[in-house]
This record gives structure tokens, C-alpha cells and sequence, in this order.
């Protein structure tokens, strides 16, 4: 069986670099095992980038450290380009990349703590869960 394909949100991503505790860091540790594929677009990489770097005062990490996790993330992901856009289809335009992202790579997973945000997403074919979702999905919920 293929490993899930899944497209995380910048928000799940901020909350693993914040604390080693809960789903979201638990996520993060579980990234290039082969029990699911983290996609990437250039607009989805460069805004993890630049919402990290502003919040690296909020982590226990240094910046060389928060460019290898972000080297790392990306050295292990599918690259996908997204040729079409959605937008706007989502009340947050923010969230609209994402959603590209997800529908150009076919994923099965958007994770997110905002699912509230992606309503509607779901006529797309995939499933919009929490960390802690997606872990109990794939058992690997501690």
C-alpha cells in the first residue's frame, strides 16, 4: 500500500518547531519515515520560511538549526508545481495555497489546526484533520 500523500499547514508546522510536546512535533519527528509523503510548493515552502524565521524568537532553536530542519523538510518531500488556481475559494486567501497544493498533488490529508478554515475543501476528495487526526489515522497516536 502507498504511504498516505499529505500537505501540512504552516500552523501545524509552527506548533512542532514551538514545543516537543503534542501531535504536531510527534508529526514532525515522523517526516521522511516512509509512513506518509509531505508535499511542498515554492509558495507553501517560502511561507513556512518566512512565518518560522519571524517567529524563531518563540522556539528554543537557533536560526542554523531551524535551516536544517527547513533543508531537511524539504530534501524529503514531493516538490509539486500547482498550475492552476482556485482562488479565491476559501474565506482566508492565505489558506488558498494550500488547498492548490493539495488538490496539484492529489493528496489524501490537508493537517491542519485550522480545519474550520478549509470548509468546503472536502468536495475536493481528500480529508482535512488535526495532527492528532492523522496520527490516529496512520496509528501512530502516543
Amino acid at each position: 500500500m502507498n504511504a498516505p500523500q499529505i500537505v501540512v499547514d504552516t500552523n501545524v508546522l509552527i506548533a512542532a518547531l514551538r514545543s516537543r510536546r503534542g501531535a504536531a512535533y510527534r508529526l514532525l519527528m515522523l517526516v521522511g519515515r516512509g509512513l506518509f509523503d509531505v508535499n511542498l510548493s515554492v509558495s507553501l515552502f517560502a511561507e513556512y520560511e518566512a512565518v518560522a524565521k519571524r517567529m524563531l524568537d518563540q522556539t528554543a532553536l537557533t536560526e542554523q538549526e531551524l535551516e536544517e530542519i527547513l533543508d531537511y523538510l524539504c530534501a524529503v518531500s514531493n516538490k509539486r508545481s500547482v498550475f492552476y488556481l482556485w482562488r479565491p475559494f476559501l474565506q482566508d486567501p492565505g489558506d488558498d495555497m494550500v488547498l492548490e497544493l493539495a488538490v496539484a498533488a492529489r493528496v489524501q490529508y490537508i493537517v491542519t489546526y485550522n480545519k474550520r478554515d478549509f470548509r468546503g475543501s472536502e468536495e475536493f476528495g481528500f480529508q482535512v484533520v488535526t495532527p492528532k487526526e492523522f496520527l490516529d489515522q496512520i496509528g501512530q497516536l502516543r
